[in-house]
């Protein structure tokens, strides 16, 4: 089942991969527009948000590449898509805001997360990355292991 926050937050799925691929410069929410199968799906917990992103198109922000697998129980004619393009739902002030970030060099939306907020609607937060050279990467974890070692080290002395 779905994790669960202290505040209210319900994480249907977590992108964990993001932090790692890409350096985060700020973070937002959006809505989604969902069939009822969808929200169906979600609530029991079934999505995959590692290989998507975010894409301005024709002034709409749109999730691509997102998976919400198909509702069993409800029947062959009320099933939706489970890779269909879903719209986000953003200020037109956001909306605007990312796309001029977007047109900069290197630049682009990921989803971090997918949640339902404290009064049960279903949210993502997105952030506006940027892509990691393999040298950062290496940088990053062995900054991690140096800091893992040093706890490590703390600990056995004390």
């Amino acid at each position: 089942m779905a994790a669960s926050k202290d505040d209210g937050r319900k994480i249907v799925s977590e992108n964990r991969k993001a932090r790692f691929e890409f350096r985060i410069s700020e973070d937002l929410e959006a809505g989604l527009a969902l069939t009822g199968t969808e929200v169906k799906s979600l609530r029991k917990g079934h999505a995959n948000i590692a290989e998507s992103y975010a894409s301005v198109e024709d002034g709409e922000l749109w999730l691509i590449n997102a998976t919400i697998p198909e509702y069993q129980q409800a029947g062959p004619f009320f099933q939706h898509e489970p890779k269909r393009r879903r719209k986000l739902l953003v200020s037109k002030r956001e909306l605007h805001k990312l796309a001029i970030a977007i047109e900069r060099k290197g630049m682009t939306l990921i989803p971090l997360e997918l949640y339902f907020n404290a009064r049960g609607i279903a949210k993502m937060k997105l952030a506006l990355a940027e892509g990691k050279k393999l040298h950062d990467k290496r940088e990053d974890q062995a900054k991690r292991d140096w800091n893992r070692q040093k706890q490590r080290l703390m600990r056995d002395k004390g």
